[in-house]
Parts: C-alpha cells; structure tokens; sequence
C-alpha cells in the first residue's frame, strides 16, 4: 500500500514570497501540517504559481491577478516532501515563457516532478510516473482556462483542454494509455488525473466537470483530483472534485470560507484506492495550520453535506474525516 497525499492551490507569491523571504518556509507551513504531508509516501499538490525572478505580466487584457514566486520557494516544496506539482493552471504563464521556463529548471534542480506544463505542447501534454513503496503513479494533468497559456508545437505553455462539451480524444487517449501500462505492468500502480477545471468559488462541480469527471473516469483513471474552484468540494466515488486552497494571501470569502480547506491522505494499493482521509486545515494569511474548534466543525459539516450530495459518507475519526471506498 501506499499514502498518496493531495494539497490543492499553492500560491506562493506576492505577499507570500515577502513572508518567504523574510522569515523563511517554516514560517508558511505550521509544523502539524508538515508532519501530515510527511505521512504520504507520494505528495502532489497544484503550484500556482510560476517559480522566478524573471519576466513580464502577461498581457491579457483585465487580468487582475499575477503570481510569481522567489527561487527560494522550492524550500517550501522540500519542506513539505512534494514529489510532483501540477502546473496545468491559470497562473504558470503570468510572466511569461521566460518565468516558465525558470520554474522548469527550478522544480528539476529540487528533483520535483512536474505534470500540465512543458517547454512545447508534447512536453505539456506528456504524463509523468512518480514510484514509492512500489507503486507506480502515473500523473496527467490539464487545465481548461485560460486557452491563450496553451502550449504549442513551439511555444512553452500548458496543457489546455476544452471541458464544455465533452473531454478531448488527445486527454483521453492519454488516460487510456497510461491505464494499459499500468495493467500491463508487473509492478502495482494507477493513474491519477488532476485538472484544473470550473469556475472560481463555485461550493458544487459544475456540469461540464462532472461530465468530464466520468469520462476520466471511464478512460481508466483510478483517481481523479480536481482544483481551480478555490473551495473544496465533495466526493463523487474516486473523484474528488475540487482539493480546495492550501497556501495564499487571498481575501476570504465570507460564506464559502476559502480559508478553510482540507489536506487529502489517500491509501493507494492493487486494487486501487481504499480509503481517504481529509484533514481540516486554517488558512491564516500566509500561513496554513491545521483548523481547530469551530473551524474544523464547519469544515467537517460542509465537507459531509457535499460528499452525501453523490451519495459518500464521510466518517469522523478522531480529527480526520474519513471516506471508505472498500
């Protein structure tokens, strides 16, 4: 068996690269969540951000938001024991193809793996294997906003996908193709897919994403990970629809809460996954810890009503909510 563990949005610039750099990675992560993330054999989690001192802001008309980490970000990474970060989002590009380019060279130099990104469109498209405990994961990762950050035969970007009316053939054939190595393998393993898909502050999937959900799921996915809604959202089966923010300095929405979130623990072996733990977190400005009293009870209430919503029950063990797939 093996502990995949899963962290949603991870912002680390702005006025999180000031605090980085000023007091440094401790200073992000409380150490009670360091020691979580320390439970997974295999951790992923979607870095929004690029990684560099270089570039410029992208120039798309109204954009209003630009995020750009220091190289010192990647501590916060090893910190945590990232294996693989998703860089199929809306923010990779936010300075450009230079500053993409940088964060490649970044995440490779730390020995991170990176997924929904690359130097031209076969690079971006590619999965990537992540081994541990011997399991074999294999990562596929896309994004369905914004389509001018798409890669090309020529020009860095990410993997871009039109979600709106069905899932394109080339993600799909991907899927598929990663499922037969896996089957065809004599080692255990799976695939995860993890888009970056929907609307911002949305508390439910919407129906393009659970259609695609299916179909991810239909093409062999034994996982599928979703983000891009900054609030975490409930379990459909093996789809978890949004992991919800894990590091920022984002304004808080007073009704959705994004500055609660979870941090998802999944237990991984032959057969495929077997029970997920999710773990309550605050999310203090430029700080995350693990939320507590009437936070967690609020996170542990919403987190329950969205799972029963597709018909998943959510068990309360001790400060972890619990789903049981077998």
């Amino acid at each position: 068996m093996v502990i995949l563990g899963l962290a949603g949005d991870t912002m680390l610039g702005r006025l999180v690269g000031e605090r980085l750099a000023a007091d440094g990675p401790r200073s992000l992560v409380a150490p009670e969540v360091v020691a979580v993330a320390h439970e997974a054999d295999l951790f992923l989690l979607n870095l929004e951000c690029c990684i560099s001192d270089r570039g410029e802001p992208w120039p798309a008309p109204g954009k209003p938001f630009f995020f750009r980490a220091p190289p010192a970000a990647v501590e916060v990474l090893d910190l945590l024991g990232v294996d693989c970060v998703t860089l199929a989002n809306n923010h990779a590009l936010d300075f450009g193809p230079a500053a993409l380019l940088d964060t490649f060279t970044h995440l490779a130099r730390a020995g991170i793996a990176w997924v929904g990104a690359g130097p031209d469109v076969a690079r971006a498209h590619a999965p990537v294997s992540v081994d541990a405990c011997g399991y074999r994961l294999i990562v596929v990762a896309a994004t369905d906003h914004p389509a001018d950050f798409a890669a090309d035969v020529e020009r860095p970007g990410v993997a871009w996908v039109d979600l709106r009316h069905r899932a394109p053939a080339w993600l799909l054939d991907t899927v598929r193709s990663a499922a037969s190595d896996i089957a065809a393998s004599s080692i255990p393993g799976g695939v995860l897919v993890t888009p970056h898909w929907g609307p911002n502050m949305v508390a439910d999937p919407v129906p393009h994403v659970r259609r695609a959900a299916r179909a991810l799921r239909d093409a062999g996915a034994t996982l599928v990970a979703g983000h891009s809604a900054h609030v975490f959202q409930g379990v459909d089966g093996t789809v978890l629809y949004d992991l919800g923010d894990f590091l920022d300095d984002y304004a808080t929405n007073p009704l959705l809460r994004n500055d609660l979130g979870l941090l998802f623990l999944v237990e991984l072996d032959q057969l495929g996954p077997k029970r997920l733990h999710a773990v309550p977190l605050a999310l203090d400005f430029c700080r995350t810890r693990l939320a507590s009293g009437d936070d967690a009870a609020w996170i542990a209430d919403r987190f329950r009503r969205a799972c029963s919503a597709f018909g998943t029950a959510v068990h309360i063990d001790e400060d972890r909510l619990v789903i049981n797939w077998r």
